[in-house]
């Protein structure tokens, strides 16, 4: 068990509203945290890492606020005039330089609490800086309630081929496959479950889990997990272990970061699918099923040189809005993480 350091102070109040995408959690700070400095929102993400912005994230994600899989985000002043807002994503782990499904939970976000003005009918963009680049979020609605979103990304790209790697399974067994590797915001590996007998189903999580962790070390080192723009965008961020279900539909589930899972269908990693599908001479939408039955559409927007732009509809819905402190008897303090 991993105690959370230095908690904020005793009675202050953190504020959030929490969606979900697809079954995947996404808590948005709407309160209770000082401005993170920096030009950029990359540049914030490096300045959350302080110790007294830090640990507002693990309070939100560790026990018994959050969970080993909890997802969020900081609210932060994007770029420039261009875009609304920005975001800095953070997980159990630390902090993303991408997250789909958290785009599209910002945008209901922005246009149900008024951030972006949006009409009843028809659709609303909401452009949002994030560490990776500059997204979109395009909110439908009809009738004054939304129906969907779709998220357009940064640029997409393949960014190596059947790589051979070696990982170990649970019971200590080293597997060999070949993995794919392309990025969508984040670098992403992209493997059939069956290259290891498996299938993207509930009963082979905890296999899977270890396996995601395992191929996301032994490629630790490896060219293609370097971004050639920005090395802060480099490093293997996810494993994607998919299943084909039929031309144009496949299942997925994401091990991210320290073996957390994705319940949705992964909004960055379908942009990296896309990018993958693309390439192989793919041309159609691709419907892209979660483990727990979600479901994305993604399709390519556009080309640009050997990168793709992918947009990727879903849809976010509001699970409850909170006020987080902390009781000065509590001994567990900002909590506890058990994996």
């Amino acid at each position: 068990m991993t105690a959370t350091p230095e908690p904020p102070a005793h009675g202050a109040e953190i504020h959030t509203v929490d969606y979900h995408t697809g079954g995947e959690p996404f808590r948005v700070v709407t309160a209770g945290v000082e401005g993170i400095p920096g030009a950029t929102v990359l540049d914030r993400r490096d300045a959350a890492r302080a110790p007294a912005i830090d640990r507002v994230r693990r309070l939100l994600c560790h026990e018994p606020r959050g969970h080993a899989d909890m997802y969020g985000c900081f609210l932060v002043p994007p770029d420039d005039p261009g875009a609304h807002l920005g975001a800095l994503f953070w997980h159990k782990d630390g902090y993303s330089t991408a997250c789909g499904h958290g785009t599209i939970a910002l945008g209901v976000h922005a246009v149900e609490s008024g951030l972006v003005e949006a009409g009843p009918d028809g659709d609303t963009d909401v452009v949002v800086d994030v560490p990776s680049g500059r997204v979109t979020a395009r909110v439908r609605r009809s009738g004054g309630l939304i129906e969907s979103v779709t998220f357009r990304n940064v640029a997409s790209h393949v960014a190596a081929r059947k790589v051979p790697v070696i990982a170990v399974t649970a019971g200590g067994v080293a597997a060999q496959a070949e993995v794919d590797i392309a990025y969508g915001g984040a670098l992403y590996v992209s493997v059939p479950a069956g290259a290891f007998g498996l299938a993207v189903e509930p009963r082979h999580l905890t296999e899977l889990i270890v396996l995601g962790r395992s191929i996301k070390a032994f490629l630790a080192d490896h060219p293609a997990a370097w971004h050639p723009a920005d090395d802060r965008l480099s490093g293997i961020y996810g494993v994607i272990f998919y299943d084909e279900l039929a031309p144009g539909r496949q299942r997925n589930v994401t091990v991210f970061a320290d073996g957390e899972v994705d319940r949705s269908p992964c909004g960055s990693g379908t942009a990296a699918r896309l990018a993958l599908l693309h390439a192989d001479g793919f041309t159609g939408e691709l419907v892209h099923e979660s483990i727990v039955g979600s479901v994305f559409t993604g399709r390519v927007a556009e080309e640009r040189g050997e990168a793709v732009i992918p947009e990727i509809t879903g849809m976010a819905y509001r699970t409850g809005v909170h006020r987080f402190t902390i009781d000065p008897r509590d001994a567990l303090g900002a909590g506890f993480t058990l994996r």
